[in-house]
């Protein structure tokens, strides 16, 4: 993750340089949870319009003879619209990138996307997406292990 960072930054092009430099400065990936800031909650702006919003999450549940599955729900937080359910018995980021890739031909892109911190919306594939096509992922809540520098 710190390599893509410093990659859209332009600062480096190799994951070999970047290991060795990280390495060289002895950084570590921490361990120890942090202490929680008891910090004001801000309050969140509703959106002005269509297509400036959208929220995604999961919902799961079990069919009779056992089987779980789970389903993906993409909201338009201004109509209250669902613009898109994607159900499967395991749903990866790849999944979540071609659903999004759909709705972009049918409706259009939105400005942001507000997705909590589970392992589908912060993979790879779905970052990558979003910062191709200039959305921004509004995490629910902010995990500080993302923003290691």
């Amino acid at each position: 993750m710190l390599h893509e960072l410093l990659r859209r930054e332009g600062l480096v092009v190799n994951k070999k340089r970047t290991y060795r430099l990280y390495r060289e400065l002895k950084l570590q990936v921490r361990t120890k949870q942090r202490k929680k800031l008891n910090r004001p909650r801000i309050p969140m702006q509703m959106p002005d319009g269509v297509n400036q919003r959208w929220s995604m999450d999961f919902v799961s549940d079990a069919l009779f003879n056992g089987k779980r599955f789970r389903a993906l729900t993409i909201v338009d937080a201004y109509t209250r619209e669902c613009l898109a359910i994607e159900v499967d018995q395991g749903i990866k980021g790849e999944q979540v990138v071609e659903t999004l890739a759909g709705l972009e031909t049918r409706r259009g892109l939105p400005v942001r996307i507000r997705v909590d911190n589970g392992p589908e919306f912060i993979s790879k594939a779905l970052d990558r997406w979003a910062y191709e096509h200039g959305v921004t992922l509004d995490f629910s809540r902010p995990v500080a292990s993302r923003i290691v520098v």
